[in-house]
């Protein structure tokens, strides 16, 4: 399990090459901030990576959610940016867990929201 780092975007820009994903992957609630992340997913490979992200918040009207995982999908060849909440992470652990079904030529990006 590795802890995802994010990449701050300035005025003059920032180099953002990407990194390597892991099958377990975290992102820290002081990562998340008051306004969450912005974690893009560039699949290279030749698989579909389903992204499977925890999700400890809770609805709009304050329920706690049925579920605490959601999944998207990512074909072979394509990226895409995926909004996490500022409150989704565990209350046990301070961490969201973003797990991947196929890792091989798969990289993230992790923008946080300013």
């Amino acid at each position: 399990m590795a802890a995802l780092v994010s990449i701050v975007p300035v005025a003059a820009g920032a180099a953002s090459a990407g990194a390597a994903v892991s099958a377990s992957d975290t992102i820290d609630q002081a990562t998340l901030g008051a306004r969450g992340v912005y974690l893009e997913i560039l699949n290279g490979g030749g698989s579909s990576d389903t992204v499977t992200i925890s999700d400890f918040g809770s609805t709009d009207s304050g329920n706690p959610l049925t579920s605490n995982t959601y999944t998207v999908t990512v074909a072979n060849g394509t990226n895409k940016v995926i909004f996490i909440k500022p409150y989704g992470y565990n209350p046990a652990t301070g961490l969201i867990t973003v797990a991947h079904s196929f890792t091989t030529s798969v990289t993230y990006k992790l923008y946080p929201v300013q």
